[in-house]
């Protein structure tokens, strides 16, 4: 199944958005915020009880890679790893240089209003 995703300007509507899919019955496991800032991302998952991209998902090497890699390579692998094609995580890479905060729902169910 192809991931979900919903752009945020706002922390405030990030956190509402995940709590509003953890009513919905989404896993919390399936939900990721993403943003260019990683103490932003690490305050976000925090206060939203979200996860951020880590080792689990992408893996032993993919994260050694990271720690030589670019922010904008990083979050392209991490956009990968959770299943956009490459041209999609270069589109979402460049909404996150413009301040965007990027949710993604890895296993959409019917009944998610993100």
């Amino acid at each position: 199944m192809n991931p979900f995703y919903k752009e945020f300007q706002n922390d405030e509507d990030v956190i509402q958005a995940v709590r509003r899919l953890q009513a919905d019955g989404v896993k919390d496991d399936d939900i990721y915020v993403i943003t260019h800032d990683d103490d932003r991302t690490k305050r976000l998952t925090e206060q939203a009880e979200a996860n951020q991209v880590g080792t689990s998902e992408l893996g032993v090497g993919t994260s050694i890679k990271n720690l030589f890699r670019k922010q904008g390579d990083e979050l392209r692998a991490q956009f990968k790893e959770l299943g956009f094609s490459k041209q999609e995580a270069e589109q979402l890479e460049k909404k996150l240089d413009a301040g965007k905060v990027i949710v993604v729902v890895k296993n959409k169910t019917a009944s998610m209003n993100l």
